[in-house]
């Protein structure tokens, strides 16, 4: 007898930073229910996103490839994706899957799915509090029970937009991690948010009005977190209660970080540090992935199409970039990619290379935080990555730009395509590079979450565009 094909959940959390994951360690338990579902799995603890945002890591983590292979490197990349790349919904298509998408449509990276289905994820403090995932979840549950029924293997994507801003978390869990006063008239710490114009509009219009503490924001942030946990939570029950936990291989993992308080790049995910360039990484299969295991190896979001289709006893003839992760599953060697080619494309157009002691980031264009075109940290002596040693150091920084630039040459070579971050060259909407970094700070705007949304949609005049396709839209399909 045919052995049954295993079904596919992959939960893809936007924004989702693992330093503030209980399930690794984080001091508040933000997130219970996966670490319980977790420990019968495995976890990975130095996975990498490296170009970011949404739109390009998760059009590497559907393709397997990296960011010269889908030739995208934009969130508001123009066009789809390219007919040289085939993605996990399509490879899954072909085996026989039912393939269903939630929360992503109309964007690049979510070609291929047979179903898409929207849902609410965005939200303000007029609008009231924000119950992200409770949306997904009366959505999903109904036609997860329906997938189950029919009997035919299935793949199910779920994007949650709980850690993503606005974070606007349902009681309790807004006070879950936070008991002070919020609006305290000698807390100045939101001072500096609210003059970086670029943003100020934005956050005032979910931030509780007077607000004054950045820690009050960062416990919604860990709130929201916690809230979805709770809901996936459900979704776990409910999986289990269907009876298909033991034919199923769930993933989770994220498109990116999350920049806090951190580096003035204010509760958004923009710039090449540690907080947006780490996620998740996490795979549960009884009888497939053994239960507790944990690894610390440097791998990338260009592996998980492989190692997930490896699980699945999936073949392919495609040559990816990335490569699978199950030779560790297993005990066996897996040659780590210990350095790699880094990309941002939202809100400044920078790349960079990283290495296990330093991490080298190059300015394309003037950017608009002000910052030096070169920034160069020590990630063995300054974790955190708070001092620029780029003038101190400009053999190291010599060193890194003739690796990275060695290695845009070969993936060049290899691709026969021009490296996308030089000619994706309206990344921001505006029709021009920005000669300096004031005009990037005039330029680049958001008003409300409404606008917010606009600036992401794939097609700005339509009325009756759905608010999913606007999260993370392309200008063009």
């Amino acid at each position: 007898m045919k052995a049954r094909k295993p079904n596919l959940i992959l939960f893809g959390i936007d924004s989702l930073r693992p330093d503030h994951m209980s399930l690794y360690g984080y001091n508040r338990l933000t997130t219970p229910h996966i670490a319980k579902f977790v420990a019968n799995g495995a976890a990975f603890s130095n996975t990498f996103s490296p170009s970011i945002p949404t739109t390009p890591g998760y059009s590497s983590m559907f393709t397997g490839m990296d960011v010269f292979g889908t030739d995208v490197v934009a969130l508001r990349h123009q066009g789809g994706l390219g007919s040289h790349v085939t993605t996990l919904a399509e490879m899954l298509a072909a085996e026989g899957y039912t393939t269903v998408c939630v929360g992503f449509s109309g964007n690049p990276a979510s070609r291929g799915f047979q179903k898409y289905l929207d849902f609410s994820g965005w939200g303000s403090w007029e609008a009231g509090r924000s119950p992200k995932a409770e949306n997904l979840n009366a959505i999903t549950i109904p036609e997860l029970r329906a997938l189950a029924a029919a009997g035919k293997p299935f793949f199910l994507f779920l994007r949650h937009m709980d850690p993503h801003s606005p974070y606007l978390p349902p009681q309790p869990f807004e006070r879950l991690f936070y008991g002070r006063n919020e609006c305290d008239p000698a807390n100045h710490t939101l001072d500096p948010v609210y003059k970086f114009k670029p943003f100020c509009d934005y956050l005032r219009s979910w931030f509780p009005p007077n607000c004054t503490d950045k820690d009050y924001v960062i416990a919604q942030y860990d709130g929201a977190l916690a809230y979805m946990d709770a809901c996936i939570g459900n979704l776990l029950e409910e999986i289990r209660s269907l009876g298909i936990e033991e034919d199923t291989l769930t993933v989770f993992d994220s498109d990116h970080g999350e920049t806090l308080y951190d580096h003035d790049c204010y509760f958004d995910h923009h710039g090449l540090y540690e907080c947006t360039l780490r996620i998740p990484l996490a795979f549960v299969m009884p009888g497939k992935v053994p239960a507790g295991f944990r690894n610390a190896d440097i791998c990338q979001m260009k592996d998980i199409c492989p190692t997930i289709l490896d699980l699945m006893g999936v073949k392919s003839k495609i040559k990816f970039d990335g490569r699978s992760l199950t030779p560790l599953l297993r005990g066996e060697p897996r040659t780590v990619e210990p350095e790699f080619y880094i990309t941002e494309c939202t809100w400044m157009r920078k790349h960079g290379w990283r290495t296990p002691q330093w991490k080298m980031i190059h300015a394309l264009e003037p950017d608009f935080h002000f910052k030096p075109e070169v920034e160069l940290y020590n990630l063995v002596a300054d974790p955190d990555e708070n001092k620029n040693v780029a003038a101190q150091e400009p053999e190291v920084v010599k060193l890194l730009e003739a690796r990275m630039q060695a290695h845009i040459s070969r993936r060049e070579k290899t691709t026969g395509r021009k490296n996308p971050i030089f000619t994706n060259l309206d990344w921001h909407g505006k029709g021009a590079t920005f000669k300096t970094s004031q005009e990037a700070y005039d330029s680049l705007y958001i008003g409300s979450p409404k606008t917010a949304q606009s600036l992401q949609a794939k097609d700005k005049d339509a009325k009756n565009l759905k608010e999913l396709q606007t999260q993370r839209g392309a200008a063009k399909l």
